[in-house]
């Protein structure tokens, strides 16, 4: 069980920890340093409860990792689409939670006026690609050799889920 809750400022110093455990992968983010909580307060002030900052947290209440919505282009002609992203403190990754927490958010998205939504996910990264897949995301691009991580040209994928008509 899973419970999904507001982001406050209190929790960016966790979130900026959970996010730099995913950048020495070279799988997750383009990110190539640690980010700092200074460097994600502009960041976290665009959340708003209509493209929320989620933190999520398991049956006993401690924190398992966070969802963010971020508006897709940002003009108005795309207000119902958004970018959803996920990211889970590493003893919590590889064990199904993301497919429930993928889910959880697909459902609470209709709330909020979205109608697509879309994951950037780099093409190596076949963890995250399966798991969108699973929960009914399809390829719509593919941007080849776009991003270069420690000398490796490494391509973007796409993924769109139409969520409401």
């Amino acid at each position: 069980m899973i419970r999904f809750r507001e982001a406050a400022l209190h929790d960016l110093p966790e979130i900026v920890a959970i996010y730099n455990t995913t950048i020495a992968g070279r799988m997750v983010t383009a990110d190539t340093e640690p980010v700092t909580v200074e460097s994600r307060i502009k960041w976290f002030e665009d959340y708003s409860p209509a493209r929320p900052l989620w933190m999520v947290e398991d049956e006993n209440g401690d924190v398992a990792g966070w969802v963010s919505i971020r508006s897709f282009y940002g003009r108005p002609a795309y207000k119902a689409t958004t970018e959803i992203a996920i990211y889970l403190k590493p003893e919590c990754r590889g064990k199904g939670l993301g497919k429930t927490i993928l889910q959880e958010a697909i459902d609470r998205c209709g709330a909020l006026g979205i109608k697509t939504l879309l994951g950037f996910i780099f093409a190596h990264n076949e963890p995250s690609l399966k798991l969108f897949k699973q929960s009914g995301f399809e390829q719509w691009a593919m941007l080849p050799d776009v991003a270069e991580l420690d000398g490796i040209e490494r391509s973007l994928v796409i993924l769109g889920k139409r969520i409401a008509d």
